[in-house]
């Protein structure tokens, strides 16, 4: 059985609450048991925090043991070195996901720090980029 970890930064516990027109109208908790049932034969956990060490931590934890690692950054994507140096120094493969797309905000959010460190990034599928990244995961290998 596979196990791939779901690792959301800062701001993301408030899917469902927060920009709704841009995040949708789900929490990710939801949504997280949607995809544990989609997935049954995939050992799937969730973790959020809203502090970059606590991610840093989590990928150090995990990042010798699962089989992959989804990680949606949050604004922590586009200034954290940090997370790209802890995602280098894991031999778990890392997929960068954002539920929006990027490319279609902001000028400051056209730019990831962690993308180089990735093995792939899904992004502008809504709270479906989650489950492309799981799937690419699962496939890797097969």
């Amino acid at each position: 059985m596979k196990k791939i970890l779901i690792l959301n930064g800062p701001n993301l516990n408030l899917l469902g609450r927060r920009e709704p027109g841009i995040y949708g109208a789900r929490s990710f908790e939801a949504y997280f048991e949607e995809l544990c049932q989609q997935y049954p034969d995939v050992e799937l956990t969730y973790f959020q925090s809203n502090h970059e060490g606590a991610l840093i931590d989590k990928l150090h934890e995990v990042g010798f043991t699962a089989d992959g690692v989804v990680l949606n950054a949050g604004a922590y994507t586009h200034t954290s070195i940090a997370l790209h140096d802890a995602i280098r120094a894991i031999t778990t493969p890392v997929i960068e996901v954002h539920i929006s797309n990027v490319h279609q905000r902001e000028e400051f959010r056209h730019h990831s720090c962690i993308s180089a460190a990735c093995r792939g990034v899904i992004c502008g599928f809504g709270l479906d980029s989650y489950r492309l990244a799981v799937e690419a995961l699962v496939k890797s290998e097969e």
